[in-house]
């Protein structure tokens, strides 16, 4: 039976909401925005589980540190989204999610950073 992590199955439940919501910003006709929250949304997750497999220390650290940066810039994103008043706002829920996401992110790299 395989162990669960956490960080990776969160980021990629995450990744179906991003998805989803990109979705519904095309349907509203907000092409560029729903582009940009796609890549870096998705791209959180693909980081997360491309360091499970990697292949030092440093470089686990290094693709985590990348996912950390796409959090930040898919919250921007969802920030812009919840304040203009032409587009749809994210869900709290995914934005809990998100700050959860980030949250990991920084103890996992704080403390891998300790070994």
């Amino acid at each position: 039976m395989e162990k669960k992590n956490e960080i990776v199955d969160i980021s990629f439940e995450f990744a179906i909401k991003i998805i989803e919501f990109s979705e519904l910003l095309e349907h509203n006709k907000k092409f560029v925005i729903a582009r940009q929250i796609l890549k870096s949304g998705t791209s959180i997750g693909a980081n997360i589980r491309e360091s499970q497999s990697a292949e030092s220390k440093a470089d686990f650290i290094h693709k985590l540190k990348i996912a950390q940066k796409e959090a930040m810039e898919t919250e921007y994103w969802l920030l812009l989204c919840e304040k203009a008043l032409s587009y749809p706002s994210p869900s709290d829920q995914m934005k809990t999610t998100l700050l959860s996401i980030q949250k990991l992110l920084s103890k996992i790299i704080s403390s891998s950073k300790l070994k």
